[in-house]
C-alpha cells in the first residue's frame, strides 16, 4: 500500500498524470469586435495565440459554424476555413509579416485580430 500511495505522489509531483491542466503556449492575441448583428459579444469566446509561425485558436463555448481567414495587411489569403465549435483549429503561416485573423460566426457576427510573424 505504501508503494502505490508513493508512487502516485511522485507522478503528481512530476505531473506525469497529466493532473495539471495544459498551459497554453505562445502570445495571447486581441480579439476585437468588427461587425455585431447579435445582441452579445462573443470575443471572450473566442482565444488565438501565436506561438512562432504556428496560429492556434481555441473556442471557449459552441459557436456554432465559424469560419476563419489569415490574410496579409493588405488583403491577401493565407488561409480560409470553416470550423465546427468547440472545437480549435491550428494555421501555420509560412512567411513572416503582418497579418489579420478574422473569424466570422453563422449569424454574421465579425471579430479580428491583429498580429505578427517574425523570423
Amino acid at each position: 500500500m505504501l508503494c502505490l500511495v508513493f508512487s502516485g505522489a511522485l507522478c503528481y509531483a512530476h505531473d506525469i498524470a497529466r493532473t495539471e491542466k495544459e498551459k497554453v503556449k505562445g502570445i495571447p492575441l486581441e480579439v476585437k469586435e468588427k461587425v455585431l448583428h447579435g445582441s452579445f459579444d462573443k470575443s471572450g469566446s473566442i482565444v488565438p495565440t501565436l506561438d512562432g509561425h504556428m496560429l492556434t485558436v481555441i473556442f471557449n463555448e459552441n459557436l456554432g459554424q465559424v469560419d476563419v481567414e489569415v490574410a496579409t495587411t493588405s488583403g491577401v489569403s493565407v488561409q480560409c476555413l470553416s470550423v465546427f465549435t468547440p472545437n480549435g483549429l491550428q494555421v501555420y503561416i509560412p512567411n513572416a509579416g503582418n497579418y489579420i485573423v478574422t473569424f466570422t460566426l453563422s449569424n454574421g457576427d465579425e471579430y479580428y485580430g491583429e498580429f505578427e510573424v517574425l523570423n
